[in-house]
């Protein structure tokens, strides 16, 4: 039942002597001021600057403690909004718009060919054939990956309670114009930002946006470089505020995702058969209750950002084919705490999990040599993030 405003009182607007509508001020409601009527929308914003002024210092204190809200309307203060109100999402996460403005790459440093159209030239059904990489060629791909990493560390160092997902993306723009690069999921297939920065319940995808990070989320960083000619790509999941530390749950599923992608590389060699990789990380992760993600794949990467092979994540999965010598590709399993199907939000980027519970990410460029592997956006001694152990039982739990 919708609570009827008072009869026979007048709007609140300055100078304004008509009878009050439905309308009420949707920032006193958040804060628990009642009876702030007006009587039309118009009204409301006339008046914004001065109506305001009533409860700025209870808006200032609470600011401190919450994020802005995501909401249904726009929020006249902040311009904050929820673009999908009537989406049913399937986690306590939503989105945070508007979205700031694409931000601009120097015509001087190299495009990839979508940068313009946002659709890659080349069809990943045209050819099943995988690259075997010439020394030049894995020199290059040597190159692109390190950046990537140092791409990847600056943007974790920043990771707090408080940053914006948004302000993580301008770092990882500015860091890779910095080093003559392109960001390349920027307008890749019309991908409006230049990282993924997938929080808690996102499995991938996540575009970032006005939303805080908070003490006791977890967030993936998905960082992929264009240079000279080559696309270097990682992610890794990690751990915000202390909170988050002492949540076994966020631990378990951060922790099984990282060693997951471990003890998959612990078999790439010449003659391994693409399909084996998914029955490790599936044994894996059942081992410490979790699901493993079936609808993203690892892929080929070098000159094109995906190509083939498909390294599926799951067992008995069907993947064709074999490590040779000189190929390059990702292996990137997502692990959840819940179910492993997956939803995508109406922006068609951003996956969940159907069950809402979260969900961790980590993912390597991997180069097959004579004898085993390289591991080509291997962490550095200094690298932000890395394993923790599982909490001592009776520590303070963060909040999911």
């Amino acid at each position: 039942m919708t609570a009827e405003p008072p009869s026979k009182r007048k709007c609140l607007g300055e100078d304004c002597d008509n009878d009050i509508g439905t309308l009420q001020c949707p920032k006193c409601l958040s804060l628990g001021i009642k009876d702030s009527f007006f009587c039309s929308q118009d009204c409301f914003k006339k008046n914004w600057n001065t109506h305001k002024a009533m409860h700025k210092q209870e808006s200032s204190i609470l600011r401190r403690i919450f994020p802005p809200k995501a909401v249904s309307y726009i929020d006249p203060e902040t311009s904050y909004y929820n673009p999908f109100p009537n989406y049913h999402f399937t986690g306590p996460l939503r989105p945070v718009y508007p979205l700031s403005p694409r931000r601009e790459v120097a015509k001087s440093i190299p495009h990839p060919d979508y940068a313009e159209s946002g659709t890659p030239n080349y069809s990943r059904s045209r050819s099943n054939k995988i690259e075997q990489l010439d020394a030049k060629a894995q020199d290059g791909m040597r190159k692109v990956c390190r950046l990537a990493r140092e791409v990847l560390d600056i943007a974790a160092a920043a990771i707090r309670p408080g940053i914006t997902t948004d302000e993580i993306d301008e770092i990882v723009h500015k860091a890779c114009i910095e080093r003559n690069s392109y960001p390349s999921p920027l307008n890749y297939n019309h991908f409006p930002k230049s990282v993924c920065t997938s929080v808690n319940e996102v499995i991938c995808h996540g575009i970032p946006d006005k939303r805080v990070l908070l003490d006791g989320d977890i967030v993936n960083l998905d960082v992929t470089l264009y240079h000279e000619g080559f696309h270097g790509d990682l992610n890794e999941t990690y751990y915000v505020g202390d909170r988050a530390k002492a949540d076994p749950d966020s631990v378990r599923v951060v922790e099984a995702a990282r060693e997951c992608l471990e003890e998959a590389i612990k078999l790439v060699k010449p003659g391994t058969l693409f399909r084996e990789f998914g029955n490790v990380i599936e044994a894996h992760a059942k081992s410490k209750n979790c699901s493993v993600i079936r609808t993203y794949v690892g892929h080929g990467i070098n000159r094109i950002f995906h190509g083939p092979p498909n390294i599926p994540h799951y067992a008995r999965n069907k993947a064709v084919g074999e490590c040779k010598p000189g190929m390059t590709f990702t292996i990137e399993p997502m692990v959840a705490l819940g179910k492993y199907r997956d939803v995508t939000w109406p922006d068609n980027w951003t996956s969940t999990t159907i069950d809402g519970k979260r969900t961790a990410q980590f993912e390597h460029t991997l180069l097959v040599t004579e004898t085993g592997v390289e591991i080509l956006t291997a962490r550095k001694a200094d690298s932000p993030g890395g394993p923790i152990p599982m909490p001592v039982a009776g520590e303070t739990n963060g909040t999911k």
